[in-house]
């Protein structure tokens, strides 16, 4: 499949703390069976990150989506919780262990934002990040 014409994955994931790597290995094997291997360090950080946001920090199931369209890849994790995420701290995204995740996304992805979410009768939230080809 050309490197130029759009593509979407959803992966299922359950509120266990061993889907951050079942999403990060499912995220590597798409975007090297698509030819975007020199993106894959940097968006298996950034899934890792929303995943792990989405485990961590809710009861319910989620979701890890990942979209390429017009030069532009954009991964996202949904969650059941309608609540904002927590903004994040404008201190050293490397500093601490934990509360770095969204410092770190915003720090590493070139653009990243948040959406609620409700659809037959579910509510959530979707967050999200984009990395350019370029």
């Amino acid at each position: 499949m050309p490197e130029n014409e759009p593509w979407e994955y959803t992966l299922y994931i359950p509120n266990d703390p061993r889907a951050v790597t079942v999403a990060r290995r499912t995220l590597r094997l798409i975007l090297t069976m698509h030819g975007l291997i020199r993106l894959v360090d940097t968006a298996e950080l950034l899934a890792a990150e929303l995943v792990s946001n989405a485990v961590r920090h809710t009861k319910g199931p989620a979701a890890l989506r990942v979209r390429w369209s017009a030069g532009v890849l954009r991964i996202g994790a949904w969650d059941a919780d309608p609540q904002p995420p927590q903004p994040p701290e404008e201190s050293d995204p490397l500093g601490e262990e934990g509360g770095r995740g969204l410092a770190l996304v915003k720090a590493c992805a070139d653009l990243w934002g948040w959406q609620p979410l409700a659809r037959h009768g579910n509510r959530g939230k979707f967050v999200w990040c984009e990395l350019g080809a370029a």
